[in-house]
């Protein structure tokens, strides 16, 4: 019984991961190439100008931030998948569709698009009240009258897209662990893996966004934007380097296909170095 519903847990696993990489990597990519190009303008060479045309500073805030707290939904999204599949392993198996997956990460970006359409909004609020010529900075200096409407929404940023998926990844990797500890015909080699990867996991997450999300809660009881909110910023960008580890040690297909992938490098450079 532990074995099928092992086998069933990682089937269910390589089913539902898959379609959630292929729709990251191609959001993801070209996203992080643009603030990345973006921000080889904006950062410290050009002491935080914005020297770009204006209207793409709100569109590469929105990409940028977005992108960052879609990632916190994928990661409770992977922690809820693999608690359910080591708990109901029968019941989720008759309800695991490919295309569930496809259905959730659109919804993640709804839900990530909605709440920061104020990276959208404000930035355009202050275009029209300058009266001359665009701000100099992109989405960095702000009144008295614009922080009172910006705090409010980075608090329920922290409340909606990072507090609650982060305890409900605690509560699921917390059961997962628990959950393998009691399965006996699990080898010791098999459940260190495991459990070391739910606990890598909510450790990137809390590393990753913890600190910029902080700085929401913090901004908002001092009704100020903190200076070392770029700083915390940094964290977040982590993400996007470690994301792949996780997503390789939890997925055994995903692991196939890299190994079915350098195996066929290795034979094509064999065969040239033949030629």
């Amino acid at each position: 019984m532990s074995d099928s519903r092992q086998y069933v847990s990682e089937s269910g696993m390589s089913h539902l991961l898959l379609p959630v990489y292929i729709f990251t990597f191609l959001m993801g990519v070209p996203a992080n190439i643009l603030a990345f190009y973006t921000f080889c303008h904006k950062e410290a060479s050009d002491n935080m100008a914005w020297v770009l045309p204006f209207p793409l500073c709100p569109f590469t805030g929105f990409i940028f931030y977005g992108t960052i707290y879609n990632s916190t939904l994928l990661l409770t999204a992977v922690g809820v998948e693999r608690y359910l599949g080591v708990a109901y392993p029968l019941r989720y198996a008759l309800c695991r569709r490919p295309r569930n997956a496809v259905v959730a990460c659109v919804l993640f970006w709804v839900v990530t698009s909605l709440n920061l359409s104020i990276v959208y909004i404000m930035p355009y609020a202050q275009w029209g009240n300058a009266t001359a010529k665009p701000p100099s900075t992109c989405y960095m200096d702000f009144t008295e009258s614009e922080l009172k409407i910006l705090l409010p929404v980075r608090l329920e940023l922290f409340f909606v897209l990072f507090c609650i998926p982060f305890l409900i990844c605690c509560f699921c990797y917390v059961n997962f662990i628990l959950i393998l500890s009691r399965l006996p015909n699990i080898s010791r080699r098999r459940r260190l893996r495991a459990i070391g990867l739910a606990l890598g996991t909510l450790v990137v997450f809390a590393v990753c966004f913890g600190p910029y999300n902080v700085s929401h809660v913090v901004g908002y009881a001092r009704q100020e934007s903190q200076e070392w909110r770029n700083v915390a910023l940094l964290s977040s960008t982590l993400n996007a380097c470690l994301d792949p580890f996780i997503f390789y040690f939890s997925s055994a297909a995903v692991r196939s296909m890299l190994k079915h992938c350098l195996k066929n490098v290795v034979a094509k450079l064999h065969i040239l170095r033949c030629g």
